[in-house]
């Protein structure tokens, strides 16, 4: 419930600053989330309950008492607590052929103590509510301890029908994950991490490998993702590694929000999508139109994006890097994205960077994507494409929208949006090498980028005030961003002078509202 009124107090408020005319909408920062629940020492765990997985025998439970009921076969362990304290479960030890499967209508805590746990049959980890309402999830805490593993099987052939079990490790409430261990999650059958409420990384060091492809039985298409939280995903610390190879599959997902304000990011998708030839996305085909189309995607949400200090890394192959469907905003961090078939970050409405660093390299369709307004008004951006007639950065004109360049340092191979409002001077090289590192210098701080290996035209850059830029530099010192393509507060020397002349804007299109390749999944 507090989750349905904060979204319905966000559409009340958007609605009321909404403005007539397009170019003057109120950006409006979605509704913070509260913390405070998720630190795991405002929680006092009460209970402890051991369970010890066996390599040769059965698991062992300790530490329960009348309020649990507890079924152990072999490895596979159940079980139902219904008293009123808080219980920290520990794991241990190692199973090929086992899971634990938790009931309760309390928030609770499970500590992965070098455990490895691979249930041939479904989720290793399976957290519900109750028996009589498993949908009611609460909070779970995940420490994590040591070397832990997870991993679940190609079928999952014990799902009971008033349940679901949708990845390796499933829960029905929220997941918030911290400790100083380490955990791998090997996904074969369906997705990974799951939450059918939120999932909240705060601290850990956590690899995510899912080789699930899309199976359709009827109407029911299943869309797995190395991490999917039904509410939103956070990022606050830690590191996450997401690797997708599967037909169809998702770095991370979620029906709503994502918060990425510190820790790292790296995802690779290398799947194909799933569905009917028609029209976007590269190898395997996608549908526009097609109902049962499933995209292979890096970060796909349907809420807004919003990135504050997490340094993100996205691959992508076959469709978008990352996509939110409604606003994306940058404010700091680094967001790298690179996608070889389609935008390499795309946003449903508006789309705004005003800090942090930022690289959008699209090898099939625009680098930046906004299909409402983009505003650029800091930070560093480096956007490329290098799919002519597709621009490094397009706003929906379309549509009556419009980049808005306000601020900050921008380099753009293959040209800006037609019509685009530049408060801030840009230019245009007359031409550019492959494969080259060119020095760029704003006031009294330079910048190194190397191009691509193609791309459109032209080379555009902008800055606080009049920039210069060298061709064929040699580059010493300063910070590396963007896998190596950039560095801030370089060296440079040698190298040429390179002529540089007054840019307004345009070079194409970039594909109309939506773009290309876009869909519903």
């Amino acid at each position: 419930m507090k989750h349905l009124l904060n979204h319905l107090f966000f559409v009340l408020l958007a609605v009321s600053f909404w403005g007539c005319q397009k170019d003057n909408i109120v950006l409006i920062d979605p509704i913070e989330t509260d913390d405070s629940e998720d630190l795991i020492a405002n929680t006092a765990f009460t209970q402890t309950v051991g369970v010890t997985f066996s390599a040769n025998g059965n698991a062992v439970v300790t530490g329960t008492n009348d309020d649990f009921t507890v079924t152990v076969s072999g490895n596979d362990v159940t079980i139902v607590y219904a008293g009123e304290e808080y219980v920290m479960y520990e794991l241990s030890g190692t199973t090929n052929n086992g899971f634990l499967k938790l009931y309760s209508a309390k928030k609770q805590g499970i500590t992965l103590n070098d455990v490895n746990i691979t249930n041939p049959n479904g989720a290793a980890i399976n957290v519900q509510g109750t028996t009589a309402e498993p949908s009611n999830g609460k909070r779970t805490f995940i420490v994590l301890k040591g070397e832990n593993a997870l991993a679940d099987g190609t079928k999952y052939t014990e799902t009971p029908s008033i349940e679901d079990e949708k990845g390796a490790m499933f829960g029905e409430g929220q997941f918030i994950f911290s400790g100083e261990g380490s955990l791998t999650v090997t996904a074969t059958g369906k997705s990974g991490i799951v939450s059918d409420d939120y999932v909240h990384f705060i601290s850990g060091n956590i690899t995510v490998e899912m080789s699930s492809s899309v199976s359709v039985s009827g109407s029911d298409t299943l869309k797995p993702a190395c991490v999917k939280g039904k509410d939103y995903v956070k990022m606050t610390n830690g590191a996450l590694t997401l690797t997708s190879s599967g037909t169809g599959g998702k770095g991370m997902s979620s029906d709503g929000n994502g918060y990425f304000y510190g820790g790292t990011v790296n995802v690779t998708v290398t799947g194909s999508n799933f569905g009917s030839n028609g029209g976007g996305g590269g190898p395997g085909g996608w549908g526009n139109n097609s109902s049962d189309g499933v995209s292979a995607k890096g970060l796909k949400f349907d809420g807004n994006l919003i990135f504050k200090g997490s340094h993100v890394v996205v691959n992508c192959t076959a469709h978008e890097g990352i996509e939110a469907k409604g606003t994306l905003s940058v404010s700091g961090g680094e967001v790298y994205s690179h996608s070889q078939s389609d935008d390499a970050i795309n946003s449903g409405g508006n789309l705004t960077i005003s800090g942090g660093l930022v690289c959008a390299y699209s090898q099939g369709n625009d680098g930046l994507d906004a299909n409402g307004n983009c505003y650029i008004k800091g930070g560093v951006v480096y956007a490329i494409s290098t799919s002519s007639p597709e621009v490094a950065i397009d706003a929906n004109s379309e549509g009556g929208y419009q980049l808005y360049l306000t601020g900050g340092i921008l380099v753009a191979i293959g040209g800006l949006e037609s019509g685009s409002s530049l408060t801030q001077s840009c230019y245009s090289a007359p031409s550019w090498s492959q494969n080259t590192w060119y020095g760029l210098t704003v006031g009294s701080t330079t910048y190194a980028f190397k191009t691509p290996s193609s791309g459109g035209t032209p080379l555009v850059i902008s800055g606080g005030s009049s920039p210069t830029l060298q061709s064929n530099v040699n580059v010493a010192g300063g910070t590396e961003c963007f896998e190596g393509m950039f560095y801030i507060d370089a060296s440079v020397s040698g190298g040429n002078s390179v002529s540089l002349s007054s840019y307004t804007g345009g070079n194409g299109g970039g594909g109309g509202p939506g773009g290309g390749g876009h869909g519903p999944f």
